[in-house]
């Protein structure tokens, strides 16, 4: 069953509310008042034709390190052609945008995405491009491209060092922001700022999560 637009968009409008995250609070989103219970209405709901799970209706730390970092360093993104991949709520995307990128292409394999990107742009007069494609292993000439919290998966983690291997070699930027998830490749990273950022303690081991954001080189 394809999900229509309009049909998300109604979802959505239903089960958040439009709010600011905490360590990015310029920036407001749908997003999810009880974790559990927009999780567990999701499952219910849209089990039956194969929806994933709501990752688009919370601010995630590594996202919310990131669309921080963004912000307090317009330069590392203003006039560039910008990729936020895996973006989710578009957080980091809308980030982008505000902190002078020339274009921002928001990411996600999501259904749910693009309405609710769509949603959170109107929210803030900055709509990125969005793409539904798994664009892993593609270059479409991105100057910059941000991941917020992608190393949480063995196989993703490998599929992605190889890509951004490639991204790299040809002179983009790559930045990550990651709160310690299992698979974050720290070899491969160098350090370009940390922060503390609250969570919802339903969906991580603690309130406060230490994220740091990285260059991948």
């Amino acid at each position: 069953m394809t999900l229509s637009p309009e049909k998300a968009a109604t979802f959505i409008r239903a089960n958040t509310t439009l709010a600011s995250p905490p360590h990015v609070p310029e920036i407001r989103l749908h997003l999810a008042d009880e974790a559990h219970a927009l999780w567990h209405r999701t499952e219910d709901e849209l089990n039956e034709i194969g929806l994933p799970p709501p990752f688009w209706a919370f601010a995630w730390a590594g996202g919310q390190g990131l669309a921080r970092f963004v912000l307090d360093n317009p330069h590392t993104v203003s006039g560039l052609n910008v990729l936020d991949f895996a973006s989710g709520s578009g957080l980091v995307a809308i980030a982008a945008l505000k902190a002078g990128a020339a274009a921002v292409t928001a990411a996600d394999i999501d259904p749910f995405c693009r309405a609710a990107i769509a949603l959170n742009g109107e929210a803030n007069g900055l709509t990125p491009d969005f793409c539904a494609d798994d664009l892993i292993g593609t270059d479409a000439g991105w100057d910059v491209v941000l991941a917020g919290d992608v190393f949480y998966d063995r196989e993703l983690a490998e599929r992605l060092v190889g890509w951004f291997d490639a991204l790299a070699a040809r002179g983009a930027s790559i930045i990550v922001g990651d709160p310690g998830r299992a698979y974050v490749p720290r070899k491969r990273l160098t350090e370009r700022a940390r922060y503390e950022v609250p969570v919802t303690r339903a969906l991580e081991d603690a309130e406060v999560k230490k994220t740091i954001v990285w260059d991948f080189i």
